[in-house]
């Protein structure tokens, strides 16, 4: 089954997401900081990648995904944030500030979360 990478770093939100999808067959890797997510991405090279926005810093993810995307990689990536509840701000994905295939805010229905998931990764 397919390798998911998870980066997010609310440890509980982790444990949680990586037991749901480890019930349905996936293998699940995380980092909990966008230095061990590139690093995982690099060694484990997953099929798809779940990602935070706001870890220690509040645009983390964004600055995550623009470095994957710089480097030529294609791997999907989707991103799960609380960033419009807490800052007030809305975003989406675009091709420059956000470069991932599905943006979803938290909390996600573990439904529609497994369905962009079966949507990237055969």
């Amino acid at each position: 089954m397919a390798k998911i990478l998870l980066v997010d770093d609310d440890k509980d939100f982790v444990d949680i997401n990586r037991a749901h999808l480890e019930k349905h067959g996936y293998t699940v890797v995380a980092g909990h900081n966008p230095q061990e997510g590139m690093a995982l991405l690099h060694k484990e090279k997953p099929d798809l990648l779940i990602l935070d926005v706001m870890m220690e810093e509040a645009d983390d993810g964004f600055a995550m995904a623009q470095k994957i995307r710089k480097e030529g990689n294609k791997i999907p990536i989707i991103m799960l944030t609380s960033v419009a509840k807490i800052t007030g701000q809305s975003y989406g994905k675009d091709s420059a500030m956000v470069p991932v295939n599905e943006f979803f805010e938290k909390p996600v229905p573990a439904d529609k979360l497994l369905a962009a998931i079966k949507k990237y990764v055969k």
